[in-house]
């Protein structure tokens, strides 16, 4: 098991020596300790040096989580040769009281319903060679994001018909972005620096909430392609190619997309798993409220029982990327749902009671970043416990903190390797993936 300082060494130049103390101490803590995740409760478990007082500095120190973050999985979690992705969503965290800065109602898709809290927005790395996904950039969002509109107007009722006098045509590249994407788009500018020329991101993976023509354009206007998912009755028109009807502008629009017959040679692949008939169809079409042509990949599932029928619309601004290729990254992009979900059962993530701006930014990113340390840890576990989890890790370090703390009433303290020795037996009673005795 890898010492946590020598873990943390990469960062050690980029922050000072006494928060990347307090950080060693909080980390440990949060390894070996039992329960919610709270300031009182790190302060039990951190021992010396570790000190409620000491515990509230830390908190209150400013870090630069995204640089901490990106040092950490350049060094530990991502090979040279690696694909990556960069994808984002929001996590919604439930709070009560009315004091914690940014409190808001947000819409929790866990309840189905907005509930009073704390949300977030996370950009993550994807490795499409590890199939994992390690967040980098947590960023609280302080007012509830409104979905875009995508409807027409209403019509106001009297006043003449038509086109005002006087009005010009808007160019549909030019868009004015809401607060949201100004939001989401400043911190993907923010990561892309950070990451400088380390890696090449080309897409950029959201899930349905982008899946609009403003989000495509506040993407593209960074330089990378979108990959998100359209609604299911999206209208979809293919490339009109009959002849010129010999006035005006040509025809753009041809036939629409008709979901329950396209045509066969559309199709690119299909196979039956337990009844359920797959068929994957891929087009360029294009879309009234888009500027530019799409990528479209449609995923029909045929219940061949039943015969019931569903589809699901993904799309891309890239017209070369293959079908199987942005089913993979989309599928990619829920890895970071795993993240949030280690993030609030383990790390604290739902558990902080912080209140004031800096303690309630620091608690999230130290979430997250304990999430990397676990991969980090994981990773070299796994090569000889192939299913070694964040629950063998915790047992792991929970007994290292019980048989140093038996140790220290000794008269005299034991060599490392019977330390060693003991740690490996203690750590057995709550390890839920045992070792394997081949012998």
């Amino acid at each position: 098991m890898p010492d946590i300082m020598v873990l943390l060494a990469c960062v050690s130049q980029y922050i000072e020596p006494t928060p990347f103390r307090q950080l060693g101490r909080v980390i440990e803590a949060m390894l070996s300790m039992s329960g919610r995740v709270t300031m009182r409760g790190l302060s039990r478990w951190g021992g010396k040096g570790g000190s409620y007082r000491t515990i509230q500095r830390f908190f209150n120190t400013s870090l630069n989580w995204c640089h901490l973050q990106w040092l950490l999985i350049r060094q530990h979690l991502l090979d040279a040769d690696d694909v990556v992705l960069m994808s984002g969503d929001h996590v919604v965290v439930t709070k009560s009281g009315k004091t914690t800065y940014g409190l808001e109602r947000f819409f929790s898709s866990l309840y189905g319903k907005t509930v009073p809290g704390l949300c977030f927005l996370s950009l993550s790395l994807l490795s499409v060679k590890r199939r994992a996904s390690y967040p980098v950039l947590i960023a609280q969002v302080e007012q509830p994001c409104a979905p875009a509109r995508q409807g027409q107007p209403k019509k106001k009722s009297g006043g003449q018909r038509g086109r005002p006098k006087g009005s010009k045509n808007r160019h549909r590249r030019e868009v004015e972005l809401s607060p949201s994407l100004c939001f989401i788009q400043k911190h993907i500018k923010r990561l892309l620096k950070q990451i400088g020329d380390a890696f090449k991101v080309v897409y950029f993976i959201f899930d349905g909430e982008l899946g609009h023509h403003d989000a495509m354009h506040m993407v593209s206007q960074v330089g990378l392609h979108l990959i998100s998912k359209l609604r299911y009755n999206a209208a979809l028109y293919f490339p009109y190619d009959g002849p010129y009807c010999g006035r005006g502008p040509r025809r753009k629009y041809g036939q629409k997309l008709d979901y329950r017959n396209m045509a066969s040679e559309y199709l690119k692949a299909t196979f039956i798993d337990e009844d359920i008939e797959t068929s994957i169809y891929q087009m360029s079409l294009w879309h009234k409220k888009f500027s530019d042509m799409l990528n479209i990949v449609v995923i029909v599932k045929t219940n061949l029982k039943t015969s019931k029928t569903a589809h699901v619309v993904l799309f891309s601004s890239d017209l070369t990327l293959g079908y199987a290729q942005l089913i993979d990254y989309y599928r990619l992009r829920f890895q970071l749902e795993f993240n949030f979900r280690d993030a609030k059962q383990y790390w604290g993530l739902e558990d902080f009671m912080n209140v004031n701006e800096q303690p309630v930014y620091n608690s999230a990113n130290l979430a997250m970043f304990m999430v990397n340390v676990s991969h980090a840890l994981i990773g070299a576990m796994r090569v000889q416990w192939p299913a070694f989890s964040v629950n063998d890790l915790k047992a792991w370090f929970r007994g290292q903190k019980y048989v140093v703390e038996t140790l220290k009433l000794l008269p005299v303290m034991p060599d490392s390797v019977f330390i060693d020795q003991v740690v490996s037996q203690m750590a057995e009673l709550g390890r839920v993936n045992h070792v394997v005795n081949t012998t």
